[in-house]
């Protein structure tokens, strides 16, 4: 019977501990200007986390500084905290939590989102934000992947602990692309999170490569939509029922996000995000400039939340079949179907239309 009631205790502590975990999450790419339909590089963040709403704001230069368009959580009425951005320089910044770095001690953690405010204010460039690296006082209260790309065409990933960094450039890829999900390349091996994950971005986004470049729409619209799990080695999408479990998609699934950069010698105004709000195969993916976010995608609603990501999770909660006990761990897929299959057309629609727009 001892044995039994320690053996519960465990259980409880390590289901505790893996909902810690869970909290923050991501699944996240960096493709090269070589390796893009529209030879700019690209940033993608399919965002996972445990706070429920967040939204796009535009933050203006202070003196010295530079302004940014950034992903703030809903609340976040003073935008402190980036949890995606780009600048008005062209340069663009995002992250996915790391598990297997230099075991976080300090008492000082959870500033990714703050270092990647400070980021966008002051760089111009991946040079610069390893510089900034470099220079903040340590320990940095950071485990993460921050991923970088800038307007003279430098793209790289940044696996970084409390007092140490070490870069991989997009460019030394033989493919021209880099994935990391949470954990590290750096890190210690076999630890960490999102191994089935990262193993599903890659077979989707090797597999789409071998016939053309890369586009945002296969991250939007594909990637942050798909059902494909790597470890079953099959596609879930059109079964009746699954358990959310190592998706891309997921039950703390936020927001997905790609940065279309610019390359060198074009104008960085004309960098884009396309950004879909709330639980991605719910959403609709708008396009989103330096001086133009689609007041939906603001923080329009009371308590600074925005309307488009709650639309986007309240449509997901209707494809739950039960919503006491596991019951949250179910997908009732034929209602998550009608519901895709509709956003996705919406959104290729708002891909064609600003695409034309702006070719006038």
């Amino acid at each position: 019977m001892e044995s039994l009631r320690i053996f519960r205790i465990i259980s409880c502590i390590t289901a505790i501990l893996l909902s810690a975990v869970n909290t923050s999450a991501c699944t996240s790419a960096i493709v090269s200007a070589r390796a893009s339909s529209s030879g700019r590089p690209l940033l993608w963040k399919h965002r996972d986390t445990g706070a429920d709403n967040n939204f796009l704001a535009r933050v203006e230069a202070a003196k010295g500084e530079i302004g940014y368009v950034g992903l703030f959580n809903g609340g976040d009425s003073l935008l402190t905290e980036a949890w995606m951005g780009m600048n008005d320089a062209g340069f663009a910044i995002m992250n996915t939590a790391s598990y297997n770095l230099v075991p976080d001690t300090a008492a000082f953690k959870d500033q990714e989102g703050a270092v990647m405010a400070r980021a966008l204010k002051t760089c111009r460039s991946v040079a610069d934000f390893e510089s900034l690296l470099s220079s903040l006082p340590k320990p940095l209260g950071v485990q993460a992947n921050f991923g970088v790309i800038d307007a003279e065409g430098g793209a790289a990933y940044f696996e970084t602990d409390d007092h140490t960094f070490r870069r991989f450039d997009v460019d030394e890829s033989p493919s021209g692309i880099l994935i990391r999900s949470n954990y590290s390349f750096s890190g210690i091996d076999g630890q960490g999170y999102g191994y089935i994950r990262y193993n599903t971005a890659d077979s989707l986004i090797r597999q789409a490569s071998e016939y053309d470049r890369i586009a945002p729409e296969l991250f939007t619209e594909y990637l942050s939509r798909s059902y494909y799990h790597s470890l079953l080695g099959r596609d879930l999408y059109m079964d009746d029922y699954v358990v959310d479990q190592d998706f891309i998609p997921r039950n703390i699934s936020t927001s997905s996000i790609v940065i279309e950069g610019v390359a060198p010698g074009q104008p960085c105004n004309e960098m884009l995000m396309w950004a879909a709000l709330g639980y991605p195969p719910c959403a609709e993916t708008n396009a989103v400039t330096l001086s133009d976010i689609p007041e939906r995608f603001g923080p329009d609603m009371t308590g600074w939340r925005s309307s488009a990501c709650e639309e986007a999770m309240e449509l997901r909660r209707s494809a739950i079949p039960y919503p006491g006990g596991s019951g949250p761990r179910y997908l009732d897929m034929r209602v998550i179907r009608q519901i895709n299959e509709c956003k996705k057309e919406v959104s290729l629609q708002n891909y064609a239309d600003k695409r034309k727009q702006m070719k006038k």
